[in-house]
Order: structure tokens, then sequence, then C-alpha cells
């Protein structure tokens, strides 16, 4: 029997990044010094020796009610391009709010689809045999019936919960196949260096209010 035929193959792990509850969370525990995070350098952080990481599937929506959280935020997402993070968008929708006390009206924005959109990622990864382990980094708990999917209709995937800091969700964690909060050493374990190239050369630079 030669070498190879005795490696055990590793698990192959497929990462899906929701981006608006990993922001939101570091900032709710005061990780603002984080943001600058290599999603790709994460993913690889949290595998264990026996796992390697089949890609990296990024959940967002671009901001557009403050110039400059859009340049920081478009800034961060072509440094995740240039790693190798498949980006996929929902809407950063408007809506109102009137204070029923006093009538006045001001803006509300809230993001949509990123769930559904994850949701429908996770299931088209489990039929085509994209991974053999989901790693799903949210609290949301309006995953939990796509996650009960997945375990149910490929009961040989399994999709395991990275849950952001102040994100832990009970009933999220119930229907996982195992679950971890991610700390604040491996968020800082996993920063871009201060400048990234990009594939056409130009040099992206960590954004001013992140250092």
């Amino acid at each position: 029997m030669n070498e190879a035929s005795t490696q055990i193959e590793k698990e192959r792990v497929q990462v899906y990044v929701d981006g608006f509850n990993l922001y939101f969370g570091m900032l709710e525990a005061g990780f603002n010094n984080c943001n600058w995070l290599n999603l790709k350098k994460l993913s690889i952080n949290l595998l264990k020796p026996q796992q390697e990481l089949a890609g990296v599937k990024y959940f967002t929506s671009r901001v557009s009610n403050n110039p400059d959280k859009q340049k920081r935020q478009v800034t961060c997402l072509e440094a995740l391009d240039s790693a190798g993070v498949k980006i996929r968008y929902g809407h950063y929708q408007k809506n109102t709010i009137e204070c029923q006390r006093c009538g006045n009206i001001w803006p509300s924005y809230n993001e949509k689809m990123t769930d559904v959109n994850i949701a429908t990622q996770m299931l088209i990864g489990a039929y085509q045999d994209q991974y053999d382990m989901a790693m799903l980094i949210s609290g949301d708990s309006d995953l939990v019936p796509p996650i009960r999917q997945i375990h149910e209709l490929f009961p040989r995937k399994r999709v395991f919960v990275a849950f952001p800091p102040k994100r832990h969700n009970q009933s999220v964690a119930l229907v996982a196949k195992g679950s971890m909060l991610i700390g604040r050493k491996k968020l800082a374990e996993s920063q871009f260096d201060e400048a990234v190239i990009k594939k056409d050369g130009f040099i992206l630079h960590k954004p001013v209010d992140w250092t």
C-alpha cells in the first residue's frame, strides 16, 4: 500500500458569511479595530487540521446613506475580492419612521435578502456537492429552517455555526451540528495587511477610521 492511499481525505468546508450580522456583532462587542478583516484568513484560522477550505461566500448589501461608510465598505469589498472571496448582494432598503408623539419623520435603513441568499446558496452547495461541511458565520434565527432541511435531505453533510461576537442564538445552535463563538483573538489574527494589492496592481489601504 503506497503512502497516497493511506492518507485520510480531508473534510471540505464551504464558509457562508452573513456580513451585517458579523459587522454589527463586532461593533456591539467593541471590536472596531478588527474591521479590516480578511474573511478567507479567518475561515482558514477556524478550520481543524483534518479540514480544508473549499471557498468563502460573503453576503452583504451596499450601504447608500453615508458617503464615508460607502467608501470604507467599497475598500473592504475590493480587498475581499482580491482574496478570492465570492460576494453576493442583497438590498439596502430605505424606510421611514414616524414618532407617534411629535410627528417627526426620519429615514431608517434595513438590509434585505441576505438570509434568503444564504439559504439558497447553502442548499445549492449541498445539492452540487460543493462541501462536506457548511460553516455558517451568523446568528440569524431565520436560517434555522434551511439548516434543518440540509441535514434532512443530505444526511452526510453538516452545518456548523461560528457565531459572531454578541450573536449567539440558541435556536440556531440546537439545529446545527456543532457551534462556536468567534472571539477577539481569531479576529485579530485574521486581519489584512495595512496595504492590499489588487489583481490589477491598485493598492488598497486600510481605512483610517479602522486603526
